[in-house]
């Protein structure tokens, strides 16, 4: 039975906990194919950050974007950030953010996974 720390190290704490939820019940080749699949959709949470920040320049709701909310994203823009008060929000919030959003595609990648 495969690891979510052999297969995919970068990921910690609560992220960690819920994809050793999600592998628990595969096999290793499904674990690693789940693995190669999830890799390259999971956003960070230091990159969540880093465009939130933006979010002070004058580009906000990039993270919303990168989080596929494309409605609060185009909210974010016309409104800079909600007058900067989403944009701080999502500051603090920024671990969450991308945590659900790992959390949708974890799911949906292991549907694909089961079903093949």
């Amino acid at each position: 039975m495969a690891s979510v720390y052999e297969i995919l190290p970068e990921v910690m704490g609560e992220e960690q906990f819920y994809l050793s939820g999600i592998i628990k019940n595969m096999d290793d080749k499904q674990a690693q194919q789940f693995a190669n699949i999830y890799r390259p959709r999971r956003k960070d949470p230091q990159t969540i950050l880093l465009v939130t920040l933006v979010g002070f320049l004058g580009i906000a709701g990039i993270q919303r974007f990168l989080t596929d909310q494309i409605g609060l994203g185009i909210l974010y823009f016309f409104t800079g950030g909600l007058c900067l008060i989403g944009t701080i929000i999502d500051l603090v919030n920024y671990k969450k953010i991308a945590f659900e959003y790992n959390q949708k595609e974890a799911n949906q990648i292991m549907m694909m996974v089961k079903n093949s």
